[in-house]
Parts: structure tokens; C-alpha cells; sequence
């Protein structure tokens, strides 16, 4: 079975305005988790500032080509950034 290579993990948002909501992210270059998103708030106008959370899950067996990365990870409100 050939083995490919994860591009993106599972950003779980798990408080503020966009509470339980989870979205598809890129790693950085250097193959780790992203230390914070900023997301368009729905209207426009502003953006949530989330940073990442302790820990993180992952699906993968320890012969995978993806068991150093997660699969999801946790993210928390940090602020509002006004445009």
C-alpha cells in the first residue's frame, strides 16, 4: 500500500464566536501545526484571532508517513481584529 504525504489537519474551534465549528488547514512549510489562524468573520469587517491549544489527535498507526503529524487540533479564541 503506498503512503502519501498529509497537506492538511482539522482545526478545531472550541470556544468563542466560532465555537464547535472546525475547518480544514494547511500545515506550515516546516510540517507543523499553524501557532494561530485568522479567520473573516462572517459580513466582513473582522477577524477572529485563534491561537493553538494544548494537544492534539491523531488517526495515524506508527508505520503511517503521517504518524509525526496530527489529524486535528485545537485551537482557542484569543480576539477580535478590527479592518
Amino acid at each position: 500500500m503506498a503512503t502519501t504525504s498529509l497537506t492538511t489537519y482539522t482545526a478545531k474551534l472550541t470556544d468563542g464566536p466560532l465555537e464547535g465549528k472546525t475547518i480544514a488547514t494547511e500545515f506550515l512549510p516546516s510540517g507543523g501545526p499553524r501557532p494561530r489562524l485568522e479567520l473573516a468573520a462572517p459580513g466582513g469587517g473582522k477577524r477572529y484571532l485563534y491561537v493553538r491549544a494544548a494537544g492534539a489527535d491523531t488517526e495515524y498507526s506508527g508505520t503511517d508517513a503521517n504518524a509525526d503529524r496530527p489529524s486535528a487540533v485545537g485551537y482557542r479564541y484569543l480576539e477580535t481584529l478590527f479592518d
